[in-house]
């Protein structure tokens, strides 16, 4: 995962993930952590990409589920925060 990420308020953006040694039951999680707030999950899959509507993005998944990647199409100045993904049950 990139250290650092930026984008101009309305510019798309990509947060991409590698997790190389995924386990087969397990789920892909997205959070973000707001500043001066605990991480919140945003989704997660086993396996399938998906729409977000309420975050205006998308979860892909590649096809052997070794990396993923948050998609936000109009990202704005409170969508800025630590994101994070995680594997597990």
């Amino acid at each position: 995962q990139e250290p650092s990420l930026e984008t101009t308020e309305g510019s798309g953006i990509n947060i991409s993930c590698s997790h190389p040694k995924i386990q087969g039951t397990y789920f892909i999680h997205w959070y973000h952590q707001l500043s001066g707030r605990g991480p919140e999950l945003l989704a997660l899959t086993m396996k399938a990409s998906k729409e977000l509507p309420e975050i205006a993005g998308r979860l892909w998944v590649s096809a052997d589920r070794r990396s993923s990647a948050l998609w936000l199409r109009s990202p704005r100045r409170g969508d800025a925060a630590v994101y994070y993904c995680a594997l597990g049950a």
